[in-house]
């Protein structure tokens, strides 16, 4: 196990450490004088730390790459408020030094627990095919062991082993609850909506080393990927309605809302139209949640900018504390502030014939 990780920072502050990572991102950049420099983005299971190395750079340039893991030896400091390692020496680590567990994030709530979850609320459907449908899913051995372990995004939201499960609970939860204020919703629909929405999250995203795309996740996006397995499910399922059929491939295709982040059609029913409300407001809350946990250690209620919520955060529960610091809010750069869902910078999800429209 490590000695130090990243959210040990502040206890580290000006200080020199020797630990080990993982890769994140790796990019060379020129300094003034035109020699490479290393930025570097490294994790571990607490979070993430941009680094720099600025000497020695040719020695390593060509010794490891994104995905591998690395002894480091730098100084902890802060810039704009940041906490940033500067690298002296580093090495790629062998497959035997590493330990993965102590690498990728990971759900602190029982796994168990929130499987059974799932179950108990697909139990209780009053539709026998959406029923089978789900159970379906839930019974494939390897769907099922990777639905329990794959993030529901790289890093906008629930980005950790297990972060998926942990969403679609969350949302089943406000589904339940929503169902009951508006009875005109078809609960099992929804449900159904829920669980399938992101689950493609498990073919569109890689968790073994770090969290990143595979290539059919790239090429196709998750959407497109949901539609095949659901239609594999199907074909397991004779007699499942035509009708019925088609409002849940909406859901899936409908669920992020907005043609500009990656829907190809607008939600047209009930069901999408909550699905799609709930699924933003549900990765809303927990990038706020993380962006609070990330800069906890900061002494004022205002944390920095937040990117994909396009602004900076006030932390209600400091700001309210007797003793506030640094009240005056940071300066807010203009941006869009709506919910990019999980669609990579590169990726707009397509269907046959259904181009989104911008």
């Amino acid at each position: 196990m490590k000695d130090f990780y990243i959210s040990d920072c502040a206890c580290h502050e000006n200080k020199v450490i020797t630990s080990s990572f993982v890769v994140v991102g790796k990019q060379i950049k020129p300094k003034k004088t035109g020699e490479p420099y290393l930025a570097l983005t490294l994790g571990d299971r607490s979070g993430q730390l941009e680094a720099k190395m600025w000497d020695n750079v040719e020695d390593v340039l060509d010794s490891f790459e994104q995905d591998d893991f690395l002894k480091v030896k730098g100084l902890i400091n802060k810039y704009k408020q940041r906490f940033q390692l500067t690298i002296h020496k580093l090495r790629k680590l062998g497959e035997s030094e590493i330990e993965f567990a102590d690498y990728l994030p990971k759900t602190t709530k029982d796994i168990d627990g929130l499987w059974q979850t799932l179950a108990d609320f697909v139990a209780t459907f009053q539709n026998a095919q959406l029923k089978a449908l789900i159970q379906a899913f839930m019974a494939d051995p390897e769907i099922a062991a990777a639905y329990r372990n794959a993030p529901a995004a790289k890093t906008l939201h629930h980005a950790y082993i297990g972060g998926l499960l942990d969403h679609v609970v969350s949302l089943f939860r406000s589904c339940d609850l929503i169902c009951q204020n508006y009875p005109q919703i078809n609960r099992d629909l929804l449900l159904t909506g829920a669980f399938l929405h992101d689950i493609g999250k498990i073919h569109e995203l890689t968790f073994k080393r770090s969290f990143s795309y595979t290539t059919k996740g790239q090429l196709l996006g998750h959407m497109i990927i949901e539609l095949e397995m659901l239609r594999a499910k199907l074909a397991l399922l004779p007699g499942f309605p035509d009708e019925l059929k088609t409002l849940v491939e909406h859901l899936i295709i409908s669920h992020h809302g907005e043609y500009e982040f990656g829907s190809p059609k607008l939600p047209m029913f009930p069901e999408a139209l909550v699905l799609h409300y709930l699924d933003d407001l549900d990765s809303k809350m927990e990038a706020m949640r993380a962006h609070f946990e990330r800069e906890a250690g900061l002494d004022g209620p205002w944390t920095s900018y937040n990117a994909s919520l396009g602004r900076p955060l006030l932390n209600s529960e400091k700001y309210l504390a007797p003793a506030k610091i640094a009240t005056t809010a940071p300066e807010a750069t203009p941006r869009n502030g709506r919910h990019e869902s999980d669609v990579s910078p590169d990726e707009v999800p397509t269907l046959p014939g259904l181009e989104p429209r911008r």
